[in-house]
């Protein structure tokens, strides 16, 4: 798709983009979803960074967005290192598969990089990722808290990054750690929508709870 525009959000797309947020998210993990909310709060919290929060328009239209956070790797020897993560990565659902989602990521890449960060770590499918350059966190030896290495967890370098023969543990930020009763409450304030089972849903479960041995 020749004629998608990237900008930074506006305060004026709050509303569009949440929408859009919700309906790419809507029964896909678990029935319903909370990324919308997570977007509502991500935005005032002290990880999240303006600068790599993007949009896509294709006619005037919003129909994409992709939002960053601080992150954070410790290794064995005490030493911290911030990282990037993003997500959620929305595209509304009938322009999927179009090319919008790449786009989103390639611009926030260059940006990333010029802002000066070297590392993008992620949970995501990794069918989904790895044509845009990540690998699996096991060749980086970055693992979550409890020492695992999950198959959704997912390392792109801006720059070339070496462990050192160190294992590091991968920190998200706190952002992530939403409420489910004040998502629910949240949701109230969209229209209604039926929450039902979808087969991706296992998928994600399976995905989920996959590692790397």
């Amino acid at each position: 798709m020749e004629n998608i525009v990237i900008r930074n959000e506006e305060s004026q797309d709050y509303k569009a983009v949440e929408e859009l947020t919700r309906e790419a998210f809507w029964n896909l993990h678990v029935p319903g979803c909370d990324e919308h909310y997570f977007v509502h709060t991500m935005r005032n919290h002290s990880d999240f960074i303006p600068e790599l929060d993007f949009i896509a328009e294709v006619d005037g239209k919003i129909v994409g967005n992709i939002m960053y956070t601080k992150a954070k790797l410790v290794n064995e020897r005490g030493l911290e290192k911030e990282v990037l993560s993003f997500g959620p990565l929305s595209v509304l659902p009938e322009y999927q598969r179009k090319g919008i989602g790449k786009a989103l990521q390639s611009h926030s890449f260059e940006k990333a990089k010029a802002l000066g960060y070297d590392l993008i770590i992620i949970f995501g499918h990794p069918a989904n990722y790895v044509s845009s350059g990540f690998k699996s966190c096991k060749r980086y030896n970055i693992a979550t808290p409890d020492g695992k290495f999950p198959t959704a967890l997912l390392v792109k370098e801006l720059s070339p990054f070496s462990s050192n023969e160190c294992k590091w543990t991968f920190l998200e930020s706190s952002v992530t750690e939403l409420d489910e009763k004040e998502a629910l409450a949240y949701d109230a304030n969209f229209p209604p929508k039926e929450k039902a089972y979808k087969p991706s849903q296992e998928e994600f479960y399976i995905l989920s709870n996959s590692i790397i041995r």
